[in-house]
């Protein structure tokens, strides 16, 4: 498939892309934008993610983790910074939906800087205190920005 002059294929990653997915997160995990996760807890959740390559240079990620029957979060969603603004962030996230949709879940819920990017997408703001404390306990816990996160959460209804 071709978006704005990128060949792009998106794939489910096998344990041989980890290193793929840990190269696109290594500047924002840098940044404190994306949480630092381990190999192992990449494959252990493997089949959660999607990748996205330019012929064979990874060039986006994002994960859709699920918490129960009806609610899923994407996470893990970057781009190259040298390819942002053609349509491969978007195209992830609606790979993830429409994964999410065919699982069953009700609900995917985003936490993240980019409010407006997710909102095209028909996501809405809601309250961090309607995030699960699964997600707060689990995950936030180990941001370095944690209490004091300016992440926007966002939800959408399939």
């Amino acid at each position: 498939m071709r978006f704005y002059g990128v060949v792009m294929k998106i794939i489910k990653p096998t344990l041989r892309e980890i290193i793929d997915i840990k190269t696109i997160l290594k500047p924002y995990i840098d940044e404190g934008i994306i949480l630092d996760r381990s190999d192992d807890e990449i494959a252990t959740n493997i089949r959660s993610y999607q990748i996205a390559y330019d012929n064979n240079r990874p060039i986006g990620v994002g994960a859709l983790h699920i918490y129960s029957p009806f609610l899923g979060e994407i996470r893990s969603l970057a781009v190259d910074k040298e390819y942002q603004s053609k349509g491969i962030g978007k195209k992830i996230v609606k790979n993830l939906l429409s994964e999410a949709k065919e699982l069953g879940l009700k609900e995917v819920l985003v936490l993240t800087y980019k409010k407006e990017f997710f909102e095209k997408l028909g996501f809405i703001e809601i309250e961090k205190e309607k995030v699960p404390d699964k997600k707060i306990w689990a995950d936030c816990i180990k941001c370095k920005f944690f209490p004091n996160c300016n992440e926007i959460a966002l939800i959408t209804y399939l």
